[in-house]
């Protein structure tokens, strides 16, 4: 369904949301593989350690629901680059909420990260590959988005409207020539999930996360997911009726 990429030397990359978690062990891993790696996220401190010395690394601070800080990034990879070969957006924002603590104002950060922000990076890279008539672009959304679970109110939602939107930009620009991404992980070991207050089955490392995309990014795949053993559980749960799903996700949650 896109094009493979087993070899990353010299591809352009740019990581948004790059300073922790995934992005981080995305980054450092790419840049051993010979890719080109900017970097973006908020903590320019940390971008510059990630980067380190190496000369195919670019640090390039933005605020991903910032729309003015994320072009003024991307002019900035285009003026040192001149195009771009893959872009992820891995950028997230993450509180558990129930029903009885929903905030608004904090809603509408969760949403303004992890979709407006993701829209917000499109707007950006897509015209640029559709000049240059190659390239792919990537999001990281989270099997939180496959169906409504406890605790995650408005965390799933905006990944579940990532997934939708990472759909349909597959189907207007895989017949152009550019591949689409969807990154769908299981629990992973980042500062987000350490707010979580509950066991979490399957639990990786950035690191094994990391090792997981770029595994995915070797096959034609739309979709990304992992662990399996975890993920593939999660799939025939989203597609059971209601009737099943709710008092089996109750059971599950212990409550």
């Amino acid at each position: 369904m896109n094009d493979r990429i087993e070899d990353w030397s010299g591809k352009r990359v740019w990581l948004l949301g790059a300073s922790s978690g995934i992005g981080a062990a995305l980054g450092t891993l790419l840049l051993a593989r010979g890719a080109r790696v900017a970097f973006s996220a908020r903590n320019a401190a940390r971008l510059a350690e990630l980067a380190g010395d190496a000369e195919r690394a670019l640090v390039l601070p933005c605020d991903a629901a910032d729309e003015a800080s994320l072009h003024a990034a991307w002019e900035g990879l285009l003026a040192a680059w001149g195009g771009i070969d893959v872009a992820l957006y891995v950028a997230g924002d993450y509180l558990p909420m129930r029903a009885w603590q929903l905030d608004a104002a904090r809603a509408r950060q969760m949403i303004a990260v992890n979709f407006g922000g993701a829209v917000s990076f499109a707007a950006c890279v897509v015209p640029q590959l559709l000049r240059q008539g190659s390239g792919q672009i990537g999001f990281v959304a989270s099997v939180a988005g496959y169906r409504g679970l406890p605790k995650s109110l408005i965390y799933g939602p905006t990944k579940a409207a990532l997934i939708n939107f990472a759909e349909a930009l597959y189907l207007d620009l895989e017949p152009k020539g550019i591949g689409v991404r969807v990154i769908n992980p299981g629990f992973v070991a980042t500062p987000l999930t350490a707010k979580n207050d509950f066991a979490m089955p399957a639990l990786l490392t950035p690191e094994q996360a990391a090792q997981q995309t770029i595994a995915g990014f070797a096959s034609g795949a739309f979709e990304i997911h992992y662990p399996k053993r975890f993920t593939l559980v999660l799939k025939v749960l989203a597609h059971l009726p209601y009737r099943v799903y709710f008092p089996l996700i109750r059971r599950f949650a212990g409550r």
